[in-house]
């Protein structure tokens, strides 16, 4: 039978989402805990990789067990389960052969800037303290939405077969003293959204022009592109899925 687990992480606690061997990452320390309460080796695939220091407020992962499981799973793996991760919702999907990477229909990641020191959010926000056009910002964001190949925003060396993502939402907005970019899409290449934002914060730091990024994009090589903030103002914030995908209690 197939389940799913519904979880959210402290990026900063691991060496990203997938496996690495004995590396201490997300996928590691959900297969140690389900290997450890099932008795039996559990093997867990998530719906997004996200790199090291990258926060995840939803992501998921399917396994395969012999018999039903009982409700109180979601309870005993946050019992044993390091501080940096919880485990959200145990879910059962209608489909058999669901996969949670390859049956989303959509994710969403929110990359999170504040212009002012504050402690409370040191590795949560990123830190960039420089004056902004916020027009700029909202121009570049929405060039953004006219395309569908990227990639300029892919790291070089990937090993991916099409750089064709379908964007969604690109957007700019404010949260109290943060600024925070939201960007929705089918899927995502490796470094793609920490692309986009470094790449957009350069453009209104330098008060250049929204055909600056048209630019880039159109460039198709990623050292026309800019990756260089931290990961940890990165969050995947929700992943999407079909409706009636998972059994409602």
């Amino acid at each position: 039978m197939r389940y799913a687990l519904e979880v959210m992480y402290d990026g900063t606690k691991f060496h990203g989402s997938q496996i690495q061997g004995n590396t201490p990452t997300v996928q590691l320390e959900l297969n140690k805990a389900l290997t450890t309460l099932l008795r039996t080796p559990t093997a867990t695939y998530g719906a997004s990789r996200t790199d090291e220091g990258v926060h995840a407020r939803c992501n998921y992962y399917h396994f395969d067990v012999a018999e039903p499981l009982t409700g109180d799973l979601q309870y005993r793996c946050n019992a044993i389960l390091p501080h940096g991760i919880a485990v959200k919702r145990l879910l059962q999907p209608t489909n058999p052969e669901f996969n949670c990477r390859f049956d989303a229909i959509s994710r969403r990641y929110r990359y999170r800037v504040c212009a002012h020191r504050d402690p409370f959010l040191v590795d949560r926000a990123l830190f960039y303290p420089f004056p902004l056009d916020r027009n700029l910002l909202d121009a570049t964001a929405a060039v953004i939405k006219e395309y569908d190949h990227f990639e300029s925003f892919a790291k070089r060396n990937t090993q991916t077969q099409t750089f064709i993502c379908k964007i969604k939402q690109s957007y700019w907005e404010q949260k109290g003293d943060e600024l925070h970019y939201i960007v929705e899409a089918n899927r995502f290449l490796r470094g793609m959204v920490r692309g986009l934002v470094a790449t957009q914060l350069r453009i209104a730091k330098n008060k250049e022009t929204a055909d600056h990024i048209r630019k880039i994009i159109e460039a198709k090589h990623s050292t026309k592109a800019f990756f260089n903030v931290a990961g940890h103002g990165l969050y995947l914030e929700e992943i999407i899925y079909p409706e009636g995908t998972f059994l409602v209690d």
